[in-house]
């Protein structure tokens, strides 16, 4: 049976959203608007068409149609309009706090102009905060089924705005693109101060997550599901009270758990982890932030503890400076009591 108090406990509390691809926040409705408005060709009628597609046995059945939504966007309002539907929805799920990904590959590749794409979503992530009071990190990710060398490109382009950039990710197919794969371009991201984090332990085995630590030195670990299945990383990613961003729904919608019970979440917070709970790709995976908190706590009988911690994970977790964190963790403790 549903527990009304711990859904309202969790619709109240203030939360930042940690693992979320803007592009994958693309909704079908604005999907459709904005191929009519580019006078773009898409292969779906309807919406309903573009909902029974995303059914997905794999995580690269997923990016195969993910990469097909990229398609109409072209313009700088496309990813304003794009950023700023996808805040209103974290506003009214009470985020306070967003550190977003965006994949610069996945539109340069089809001509648009870098500029473009980050103009229009930093245009949107600063009215979010102007007027919704949502602060942001924006992170630019690495596609690893692309080579390191276009992915020095990809930096090469993003020089000249890094002061608007705030951190860099790895993200695309896991099974296949180890870290190690991008330990050169990682390390020259972080000469250049840029925060660093990465995918690994989705699909990909624990030796992926360790070569994010060691090789990539990442400050987070996005997923990392699969790090459980090692003891002795387990022990090593609670001493450094790394985070880790995981992300319910999509877990399930990819089959990389075969019903949400099996969510690691409540295990990783047992064995001492910084777990958090994220939306990765909400369109397409069924859910924003406070969906996925709601079908864990459910399926996992949370304790109004662990839903509290995972809150604070989120802040503690993210790029914010301290007195920043602390902020929120006040706002926290006054809404478990109000």
């Amino acid at each position: 049976m549903p527990n009304p108090s711990r859904a309202a406990l969790i619709d109240r509390l203030p939360k930042a959203e940690l693992h979320l691809h803007i592009e994958g926040s693309l909704e079908p409705e604005l999907l459709f608007a904005l191929a009519e408005r580019n006078g773009v060709a898409i292969p779906f009628a309807s919406v309903e068409e573009v909902r029974a597609a995303y059914s997905f046995s794999n995580l690269q059945d997923f990016l195969d149609i993910y990469y097909q939504g990229m398609s109409v966007l072209l313009h700088e309002q496309d990813f304003y309009d794009l950023t700023w539907a996808y805040l209103l929805r974290a506003e009214a799920d009470n985020v306070r706090h967003v550190e977003i990904f965006f994949d610069p590959q996945g539109h340069t590749e089809r001509g648009v102009a870098f500029e473009t794409v980050l103009n229009g979503i930093e245009r949107a992530l600063k009215d979010g905060e102007a007027q919704l009071g949502i602060s942001y990190r924006l992170i630019m990710c690495f596609l690893r089924h692309l080579s390191e060398e276009e992915a020095f490109a990809t930096l090469d382009q993003a020089m000249p705005y890094l002061d608007r950039i705030h951190g860099v990710g790895l993200d695309s197919s896991e099974v296949g693109h180890p870290p190690a794969k991008f330990s050169r371009v990682f390390a020259r991201a972080r000469d250049l101060g840029q925060h660093v984090t990465a995918h690994a332990g989705e699909e990909g085995p624990p030796e992926y997550v360790h070569e994010a630590l060691d090789l990539l030195q990442v400050e987070r670990i996005d997923h990392g599901n699969r790090a459980l299945e090692d003891a002795a990383l387990v022990s090593r990613i609670a001493d450094e009270g790394l985070t880790l961003t995981v992300c319910p729904l999509s877990n399930l919608r990819l089959c990389v758990i075969k019903d949400i019970a099996e969510s690691p979440v409540r295990r990783m917070l047992d064995l001492g982890l910084k777990a958090t709970i994220n939306s990765d790709d909400p369109a397409y995976f069924g859910g924003y932030i406070n969906a996925n908190f709601h079908a864990v706590a459910e399926a996992l009988d949370l304790t109004e503890a662990e839903i509290v911690k995972l809150a604070e994970n989120s802040f503690t977790g993210s790029f914010l400076p301290l007195t920043d964190q602390a902020r929120h963790l006040n706002e926290i403790a006054e809404a478990l009591h109000g």
